[in-house]
Order: structure tokens, then C-alpha cells, then sequence
């Protein structure tokens, strides 16, 4: 069953680039971690590309992401499972949402994460 908050489908290979860009942003520029965080940089303008892990229980804590997103125009994407997402932050658990606000390294990764994105929602 599809989670409300799902707007498109992500298909796996670009998934896996998502999940890239999340850890190689972490280690060579920065991240924020958690629906608190991600909503807080959304808000300021500062989020690059966002990623919402699809199984995330309650659906709540991050269905507001999406819209606010769109609101913001922030792209965003989603990765199929939490615990990736949360080793790709390079935390020990899972995560229900991450940002990217400074790419480092990933910078042209987040790009074609971002067009591709962008093709999807057309």
C-alpha cells in the first residue's frame, strides 16, 4: 500500500544515486538529519535536495515534507527504506527524512538527481 505522502515513484537506480549523494554530501559537505531539521532547512531555503524514506511509521511525522517542499520549491525525492537512508547520514539508526545543504563533492550527483527528479514529475 502506498504511503500518502508518496508522490511519485522512485525507481531503484536512481534511488541508489540518491543514497550516494546523501553520504558522499555528508562527508564533504553537509547534511541535516531528521523531519525537524529537514523541515527547518526547507523553511530557511537552505536544502538543496531532500530525501523522504518511504517507510517511515507514522506516516504524519513526515507527510508535511512533500508539501512544504513543493511550497518551497525544494526538489526533493524518496528512497525506499529508513535504514538505508540512516547509513547513508552515517547514523547508527534509521532516518525518516535527509537534507542536503551543501553538496561538496555530490554537487553534480544532486544535479542529475534534481533533473531526473524533475522528468519524474512531469
Amino acid at each position: 500500500m502506498s504511503k500518502i505522502y508518496v508522490n511519485f515513484d522512485v525507481p531503484q537506480e536512481l534511488s541508489d544515486k540518491v543514497l550516494e549523494a546523501v553520504e558522499l554530501a555528508r562527508e564533504t559537505g553537509n547534511i541535516k538529519k531528521g523531519a525537524n531539521e529537514v523541515t527547518k532547512s526547507v523553511e530557511r531555503d537552505t536544502a538543496e535536495l531532500v530525501v523522504i524514506s518511504e517507510d517511515v511509521e507514522p506516516e504524519e511525522i513526515v507527510a508535511h515534507i512533500p508539501v512544504l517542499a513543493e511550497e518551497k520549491e525544494s526538489p526533493y525525492v524518496y528512497v525506499s527504506r529508513q535504514d538505508d537512508l540512516g547509513a547513508a547520514a552515517g547514523l547508527p539508526v534509521a532516518s525518516t527524512s535527509v537534507a542536503i545543504t551543501e553538496s561538496g563533492k555530490a554537487k553534480d550527483l544532486v544535479n542529475e538527481i534534481v533533473d531526473k527528479v524533475e522528468e519524474l514529475n512531469e
